[in-house]
């Protein structure tokens, strides 16, 4: 049973714009786990893109999207969106979102190896 489902993904022209969104099935994962985006290029490593802590407390970006991704969540909806702006080629890849419990739950860690919980991935491609 899936517990994180990614939407949004798809062909998008450099200097673009695109929203992926993280729909979680459960209330309880929504509310106490930190929830991660990550990415992944073909013949590349599974790299962390942004996180928001437990709650919304906190979040944290990669150097690369920095000014150009915002992290947010609707309550109503118990879901995580990614707002994906100015996208280049380099942006290409498998989109993941993934959920990090105990511990890990009140850091914006960008480190896969702290998340328990992933989805099935999205697909972005930014190409001209």
């Amino acid at each position: 049973q899936l517990q994180l489902v990614e939407s949004g993904g798809g062909l998008v022209q450099p200097g673009g714009s695109l929203r992926l969104s993280c729909a979680t099935t459960s209330r309880f994962i929504f509310d106490q786990y930190a929830i991660g985006w990550f990415r992944q290029a073909p013949g590349k490593e599974r790299e962390g893109v942004s996180s928001m802590s437990l709650g919304g407390g906190s979040t944290n970006y990669a150097d690369s999207v920095k000014g150009r991704f915002t992290i947010s969540r609707d309550n109503a909806e118990n879901t995580v969106y990614l707002q994906m702006n100015s996208l280049k080629p380099e942006d290409t890849a498998v989109y993941y979102c993934a959920a990090a419990g105990g511990s890990s739950s009140w850091s914006a860690s960008l480190s896969p190896v702290n998340y328990d919980l992933w989805g099935q991935g999205t697909q972005v491609t930014v190409s001209s």
